[in-house]
């Protein structure tokens, strides 16, 4: 049986965890058990993989001088400090090399593919697991920032050659859950056949000038101080900069080779 939002368009409750998702930062004190954890992880451990590679690992961090360490790393963030429960998401190609290798061959010269595919896997285990984890009623905030120094993140979790960390998460049950954010409008988003073929005849301009707006009254309805074009503004100042520079390096030195 076929359930039907306010647009008319199907719907079901896996839909609406997505439609409403947020990243959520503060947690009660009730702690994430290990049943919790591993049946998310279970879960999520069916996404999509490439070619079958299942090319991931997960590290589950609880203690509490793992998680100060990390901190730093992802610019001191409080609810990394404090998390009751840190998932890092990790590109693992040490079973590919295990199967290289039977084959009388070795990964040394590994490509900007193999990286890629490697990452896009754990990056679809881990948005599977934030779905998983938000059905039982935890929420959390996704952490990019681990990548800040890479390899850093990499000496502090004891990642081996042939592993790094693409992402983290932070989950625990949710105690103040903020007002969602706006997206862009769907119609730009939509490409029809072809690139630039949009239903709702938007241009990328024009969608980009609509979000601004609502995205600086969304701000101000909390308070907060921002520009009239708030999202060109903030995403604009924060990419005109080289962002993590040294990551190639750092990356290269876990064995990825993204040249």
């Amino acid at each position: 049986m076929h359930f039907y939002d306010e647009r008319g368009l199907p719907t079901s409750e896996t839909i609406q965890l997505l439609h409403n998702r947020v990243s959520v930062r503060s947690y009660t004190d009730r702690p994430v058990d290990e049943a919790h954890v591993e049946a998310i992880l279970r879960a999520a451990f069916r996404a999509p993989t490439s070619s079958n590679i299942q090319s991931y690992s997960v590290v589950v961090v609880r203690d509490a001088e793992t998680l100060a360490k990390l901190a730093p790393v992802t610019g001191n963030q409080k609810h990394v400090a404090n998390a009751p429960v840190f998932l890092a998401f990790c590109a693992d190609t040490r079973r590919i090399e295990h199967a290289v290798r039977a084959c009388d061959s070795d990964m040394d010269d590994n490509n900007l593919e193999l990286g890629l595919v490697t990452s896009i896997d754990a990056a679809l285990v881990g948005m599977s697991a934030s779905l998983a984890a938000e059905s039982l009623g935890l929420m959390g905030v996704m952490i990019g920032a681990i990548r800040n120094n890479a390899a850093e993140t990499a000496k502090i979790l004891g990642l081996p050659n042939r592993v790094y960390a693409v992402f983290g998460m932070v989950l625990g049950w949710p105690q103040d859950v903020p007002q969602q954010k706006p997206r862009m409008p769907y119609e730009s988003m939509v490409h029809l056949e072809r690139f630039g073929n949009h239903a709702g005849g938007l241009t990328m301009e024009e969608a980009v000038s609509q979000y601004d707006r609502e995205l600086a009254e969304h701000y101000r309805g909390q308070g907060r101080k921002t520009n009239d074009d708030s999202w060109t503004a903030e995403t604009g100042s924060k990419f005109s900069q080289r962002l993590r520079q040294k990551l190639r390096a750092e990356l290269a030195g876990q064995g990825f080779d993204f040249g």
